[in-house]
């Protein structure tokens, strides 16, 4: 189920927003903003998962034997 949500964007952005959806980059302006949330979710994951694989180089890293070693 999709929630309706209202912003308030400066006229230059919406026009751009007007002209990816016009142009055919996006099927709406609905659409192109859950495309740019979904984005923003996979880059902070990256950014995660970089961190924790640097983490794991410096050695920072702890061993899990099982599931129970988790709590």
């Amino acid at each position: 189920m999709n929630t309706t949500i209202s912003i308030s964007l400066p006229e230059s952005l919406d026009k751009t927003v007007d002209k990816e959806v016009r142009h055919g980059s996006f099927e709406s302006k609905s659409v192109f903003f859950q495309t740019l949330v979904k984005l923003w979710m996979e880059n902070k994951l990256s950014h995660e998962l970089q961190e924790s694989k640097e983490e794991l180089i410096k050695g920072k890293g702890t061993l899990l034997r099982s599931l129970k070693d988790l709590r």
